[in-house]
């Protein structure tokens, strides 16, 4: 019985001896085959960075979709217990641009457009419609000639706007000559003293056109499965900083299976402009006899704000 036992327990340590090799000889097979597997990505990194330091055109894109719907029945908690709501984002990012060796041509697409709906099923008169929230349109074109490998003499368009309300009310057109600098890869720097800000409203008392400088700074990079862009663009008005603003966008997208992925949007600007014509539009003497005109030396001038939040799609 004790023979039996005893050569049952070598055939038990055996076999668990055979399992054991078994595993670190798949978890070495394993560190081969990752080893390789490394080695052939850096080749492959290596052969897409020579490819993107080829002249022709780069053209890319990438979005955001974000959005949610609800509907409450008889919940009394809040102030609207019987409502449907919802709220759609899109935001889309794109890019051609053109790069020879004695020049360069980059075009780029932003847009944020945001819908939300609030029904009040208790009220038969409210607004049951989807109505636009965000809504910003900004597309440029700068052509640069290379005088060196980080600068070039340079012209630029940028063009900015309201798509679902107001379109070109005001609207935005810069175009401008002077320098652009690429310090590193995929940071453009422009830098135009010389640029006229045309700026078209039916308000024309509080919205002017002027001469000054602007200056541009867009970062744009992929990194594995993120995509990143932020653009920083103001306007600096030679005749008064009244008329100078700036905008400051960023675009985040995160690829989790195969094009689509999870995005954020944020976005900053400073126009006074805007601000008094807003100002103006709310301000009613015979509703509040004391209340004071707007006017640009007393509008509160507030940072204007908006982010997006949603699956994104790599294009």
């Amino acid at each position: 019985m004790n023979r039996k036992l005893f050569f049952l327990a070598i055939f038990l340590l055996g076999i668990v001896t055979a399992n054991a090799q078994t595993k670190e000889e798949l978890q070495a097979q394993k560190s081969e085959k990752q080893a390789a597997a490394h080695a052939l990505q850096a080749e492959a990194n290596a052969l897409q960075a020579q490819i993107d330091a080829l002249p022709g055109w780069r053209v890319g894109a990438f979005g955001t979709i974000g959005g949610n719907i609800s509907n409450f029945n008889n919940w009394y908690s809040q102030g609207a217990p019987n409502n449907a709501s919802g709220n759609i984002g899109i935001t889309f990012n794109g890019y051609a641009n053109l790069i020879e060796e004695k020049f360069f041509w980059r075009n780029s697409l932003t847009t944020n457009l945001n819908w939300v709906k609030l029904d009040n099923k208790d009220i038969t008169t409210d607004d049951k419609s989807f109505k636009p929230t965000t809504d910003v349109f900004n597309m440029s074109s700068l052509y640069g000639r290379n005088i060196t490998k980080a600068f070039a003499v340079s012209g630029l368009m940028e063009y900015r706007t309201t798509l679902l309300n107001n379109f070109n009310d005001p609207g935005y057109l810069d175009l401008g000559v002077g320098a652009t600098w690429t310090p590193i890869k995929n940071l453009i720097v422009v830098i135009h003293p010389l640029n006229y800000n045309f700026v078209f409203s039916n308000n024309d008392t509080v919205f002017e056109s002027s001469l000054g400088a602007k200056i541009v700074a867009d970062y744009t990079r992929q990194i594995g499965a993120i995509n990143f862009k932020s653009n920083f663009s103001t306007f600096q008005s030679y005749k008064s900083s009244d008329l100078s603003n700036f905008t400051w966008t960023n675009s985040f997208g995160y690829t989790l299976w195969k094009m689509i992925g999870v995005g954020f949007d944020f976005g900053l600007r400073s126009n006074k402009q805007e601000a008094l014509n807003y100002a103006l539009g709310q301000f009613d003497p015979l509703a509040v006899p004391t209340q004071t005109e707007p006017t640009f030396d007393n509008v509160d001038n507030k940072l204007q704000t908006y982010y997006t939040v949603g699956l994104s799609y790599k294009f």
